[in-house]
């Protein structure tokens, strides 16, 4: 694991170099210490044709709240598998992911989120999913891995 201990205000500077989260519309309520929060206020634009938030969105959200979460123990990360359940309708005013990590390891961060609907003061369960995602190498070892790459399909070419 890269140890790392970003704060809220690292989330936020990292989701604003995301142009899907600009346009999504989401917002940093909380991160820190292997948790985030996410909210997205509801748009017209974001549902599908029955007029509840997208499954895309759904899927997104807990994705994206879930990779904020695992970076503030791991650094930058990549998905390599998610999970969503849609438990009901997500129709409400906003909609809030919480998210935290369940085991950080050197090579995969596990982490899982929930997504509620808010209607009014009222939270209601929408969603829940699962990411696994991978921790990405710092500049170095990118470099490092890259050399290695390069060496190993030159060599396959000698062959």
């Amino acid at each position: 694991m890269i140890a790392t201990s970003a704060t809220r205000a690292d989330v936020v500077a990292l989701s604003e170099t995301a142009a899907f989260n600009r346009w999504a519309g989401f917002e940093v309520l909380d991160a820190d210490d292997g948790r985030a929060e996410l909210r997205l206020p509801w748009r017209a634009d974001l549902g599908q044709y029955a007029g509840f938030l997208h499954a895309s969105m759904i899927g997104g959200m807990i994705d994206t709240a879930c990779g904020f979460a695992a970076f503030t123990l791991s650094g930058r990360v990549l998905a390599s598998h998610i999970s969503v359940n849609c438990l009901a309708p997500a129709t409400g005013d906003a909609f809030v992911a919480r998210a935290r990590v369940v085991k950080a390891g050197r090579r995969q961060v596990f982490a899982h989120a929930e997504l509620f609907a808010l209607r009014g003061e009222t939270e209601h369960l929408v969603a829940t999913g699962d990411v696994i995602l991978v921790p990405l190498a710092t500049d170095g070892a990118a470099d490092a891995a890259n050399a290695a790459s390069t060496r190993s399909r030159s060599d396959a070419s000698v062959r």
